[in-house]
């Protein structure tokens, strides 16, 4: 498969390179606090996804998961720590599986895997699911604009600019990225890639710090724990006064947690 080109963004100039891979809907400068809130340990390898920031845009027929995840893998030219949130997290896990030796350690940042809540959770699924109908039902008649504005603001903090506040630019980047939601929807929600299939997490050896927002929909603490429960090597740390969106509202908090993560790792993962 040939691999269409993106654009990567470099943040940071520390010995560590960490491959960071953003959520949907916005674009690789959303790691720029959490860059500079790291300092001088880290370089950040950061990504646009198609059809997000300042890459091309998706073609609306390869698998959206499959193809971020090859492209994510692109970026792996040694071994490198991984950050992912919300659907990067879940390209992070996938990256995990599938290229160990080329991951030193993984930090999954509110993994949207809401087949593990099916699983563990239904009851925080079903309110998830009831929160999430009327953006969903948007795109299913196609309307874009709408879709990305409840979609942003389900899981932004109270504190985000509302709708109308947000810039022309910004909003149209929205409504651009939220196209790819519906593809990666099975994946999701239905582990369409097998990722819980018996034996698959338990293979998962590295390191692996899962990171959740107090503030957050119930249903993501409850992922992070099923996460952590079938990773053999995982920790879980939430950052209490944060939502959804932490490692962008709450730079220096996140940034001190993955900090100590990174310090406790074993002298083969440094």
């Amino acid at each position: 498969m040939t691999l269409p080109s993106i654009f990567v963004r470099s943040l940071g100039q520390g010995a560590r390179q960490v491959l960071a891979l953003h959520c949907t809907i916005a674009h690789s400068g959303a790691w720029a606090g959490l860059a500079a809130s790291l300092g001088a340990q880290a370089t950040l390898v950061a990504p646009d996804m198609l059809s997000h920031g300042k890459s091309p845009d998706w073609d609306g027929q390869s698998d959206f998961y499959d193809l971020t995840t090859a492209l994510s893998a692109a970026q792996l030219t040694q071994p490198m720590d991984v950050i992912g949130h919300s659907f990067g997290a879940m390209i992070a896990l996938r990256l995990a599986v599938k290229h160990p030796e080329l991951i030193r350690s993984v930090v999954l940042i509110e993994p949207v895997f809401f087949a593990v809540a099916k699983l563990d959770a239904p009851d925080l699924l079903a309110q998830h699911d009831a929160a999430a109908q009327p953006y969903v039902e948007a795109l299913e008649t196609g309307d874009m604009p709408l879709a990305a504005r409840l979609f942003n603001r389900m899981w932004s903090t109270e504190e985000s600019p509302r709708w109308p506040d947000m810039p022309e630019k910004t909003r149209a980047a929205m409504i651009r990225g939220i196209r790819v939601v519906p593809d990666v929807e099975q994946a999701l929600f239905q582990d369409t890639k097998g990722l819980l299939t018996p034996g698959v997490l338990n293979e998962v050896k590295r390191p692996t710090l899962l990171m959740t927002g107090g503030h957050s929909h119930p249903v993501m603490p409850a992922i992070s724990h099923g996460l952590q429960k079938r990773l053999p090597n995982a920790s879980i740390i939430t950052i209490e006064d944060a939502g959804h969106m932490l490692p962008i509202s709450h730079p220096k908090e996140t940034a001190a947690q993955i900090t100590n993560f990174w310090h406790r790792l074993p002298p083969s993962s440094v």
